[in-house]
C-alpha cells in the first residue's frame, strides 16, 4: 500500500500507560478531500487524524500511530474518557450529511480493510475496538453514518456484528424516551456493556436516546429514530452479549 505523507502539527504525546485498543472511523464531512486535508493540517483548527482515505483508495498519513492525534474530541467508550490517547483515527473522504452524504466507494473500503489489517496486527486491537465517531460521541456526532458498510468490515474481522441466526425476540418491549421501567434499566446496562457509558437510572433520558440512535446508525440503519423498538432492543442485548 502506498501512503502519502502530509504531516499535521495537530498532535501530542499519548501519555497513557495503556496500549492503543481502539480505531475510530470518521467521515471528513467537507466538500472535497483537499478541503479536509487543509483543515486537518491547519494549526488553527486543532484537529487531525492519523490517516485520510480518499474515495479512490489513496491514503495520506497525517500523524504517526505512536502519537495522539486530535480526532475524537469529547468522547467515551468502554470506560475510556481520553479516546484520543487510546485510539487510531481514520478519516474517510465523504461530504457527509451537510454536503451530500453518499455511499463509500468499493476502492475506499478495500483500502480501509487493508489499512485496518496492519493496524490490528501492530496493536492487537480486538474486534470490539473498531467503532464510529458517532459511537464514542453519540450526542455530538453521526459519522461515518448509516451508509457506512459495517457488516463488510465485521466480516473481515473489524468490529462486532449480529450472528447469522439472530432473530428479534417476540417478547422484546418497545421502549421510548420518557419511559421509566426495569426494561429501560436492562437496556441501559446492555448499552453500557457495549461501550456507550450509560448510567443505569431506569429512565429513558436524552443520553439513552442518543445512544440508541447511535446504535441504530451502526447496527440497524434502516430506521434511526432513537426509539428502542423490539428489533432494536433485541439487537442491543445481542451485541452486548458479544462485546
Amino acid at each position: 500500500m502506498l501512503i502519502a505523507e502530509r504531516p499535521s502539527p495537530n498532535f501530542d504525546e499519548r501519555r497513557c500507560r495503556k496500549p492503543v485498543d481502539l480505531v475510530v472511523l470518521h467521515y471528513t464531512g467537507m466538500r472535497s478531500a483537499e478541503d479536509a486535508l487543509r483543515r486537518l493540517t491547519d494549526p488553527e483548527a486543532k484537529v487531525s487524524a492519523h490517516y485520510v482515505i480518499d474515495e479512490d483508495g489513496s491514503v495520506t498519513r497525517l500523524v504517526s500511530e505512536e502519537a495522539r492525534a486530535w480526532h475524537a474530541g469529547m468522547a467515551f467508550w468502554r470506560g475510556v474518557r481520553d479516546v484520543n490517547a487510546r485510539s487510531i483515527g481514520i478519516e474517510l473522504v465523504n461530504p457527509g450529511h451537510e454536503f451530500g452524504y453518499r455511499p463509500f466507494p468499493d476502492a475506499q473500503i478495500a483500502t480501509l480493510v487493508e489499512l485496518l489489517a496492519g493496524i490490528k496486527a501492530r496493536h492487537n486491537i480486538p474486534a470490539a475496538g473498531f467503532v464510529g465517531h458517532s459511537d464514542v460521541a453519540p450526542q455530538r456526532k453521526e459519522d461515518p453514518g448509516e451508509l457506512f458498510p459495517w457488516a463488510r468490515l465485521a466480516k473481515a474481522g473489524f468490529g462486532l456484528w449480529p450472528s447469522a441466526d439472530f432473530r428479534a425476540s417476540p417478547h422484546a418491549p418497545e421502549l421510548r424516551p420518557g419511559m421509566k421501567s426495569g426494561a429501560v434499566l436492562d437496556l441501559q446496562v446492555a448499552l453500557d456493556r457495549i461501550g456507550y457509558g450509560i448510567e443505569g437510572s431506569g429512565m429513558f433520558d436524552p443520553m439513552t436516546e442518543s445512544a440508541v440512535r447511535a446504535f441504530q446508525r451502526h447496527w440497524r440503519p434502516a430506521r434511526i429514530d432513537g426509539i428502542a423498538d423490539p428489533e432494536t432492543t433485541s439487537l442491543i442485548h445481542h451485541i452486548a452479549q458479544r462485546a
